[in-house]
């Protein structure tokens, strides 16, 4: 399952623009007085300004599978990392995957993640070029196991079976992290609300959550 667009809101944007632009250095395609739209390898990425909330999100990038320990470095020199248990990141043997952790500044929660099943080794130096796709983005439900049938019954599948707070849906390119509302982000601070999503998936179309 791949990203094609990924469009969020925001409360935050001027302050995002900078992160992202000048911070990060991540590729603009387009933006105006009330969004911004960014290059994230495949996928664009849009924020669009919103009055009402604060909204924030939890999303992963893709990363070089043979990559993380520069990526990690890369961030870690633009921004704080986020620390669970005292680790500033991730080895999960059961996703094969190392990941870390950090926020911007309108509260997102992002994610690098070298998944090491994929074929995606990088001989380049680490920078915001080796984005290679938006991989995760949370969706946040009242109830997760009725929405995950519903997925499932529009011929979504799990990558894996999860439970009644988190399921994880599509596969290494991209996956919809459904989970329950008020649960605690893993790496964070925050818990889960509900705010709108929208999301285009290639062979799919676009789909809107909220």
């Amino acid at each position: 399952m791949r990203f094609i667009d990924v469009t969020l809101k925001t409360a935050e944007l001027d302050l995002l623009k900078h992160f992202y632009k000048d911070v990060l250095q991540v590729p603009v395609v387009a933006e105006g007085e009330d969004f911004l739209s960014l290059r994230i390898g495949e996928t664009k990425l849009t924020f669009e300004e919103t009055p009402e909330g604060r909204p924030f999100y939890h999303f992963a990038f893709n990363i070089p599978e043979n990559r993380f320990r520069e990526a990690k470095a890369w961030i870690a020199e633009k921004t704080a990392l986020n620390t669970e248990d005292g680790e500033d990141e991730t080895n999960s043997t059961d996703w094969n995957a190392h990941s870390v952790y950090f926020e911007d500044p309108a509260g997102n929660i992002l994610e690098l993640i070298a998944r090491h099943s994929l074929n995606n080794a990088s001989d380049r130096p680490f920078d915001a070029e080796s984005l290679l796709c938006v991989s995760e983005v949370g969706i946040v439900k009242d109830e997760v196991p009725p929405f995950v049938d519903e997925l499932v019954g529009r011929g979504f599948q799990k990558y894996r079976e999860g439970g009644l707070e988190f399921v994880p849906v599509g596969d290494e390119y991209g996956l919809l992290i459904v989970v329950k509302k008020d649960r605690r982000w893993f790496f964070a601070k925050k818990t889960a609300e509900i705010f709108p999503v929208k999301v285009h998936i290639q062979d799919v179309g676009v789909m809107d959550f909220c």
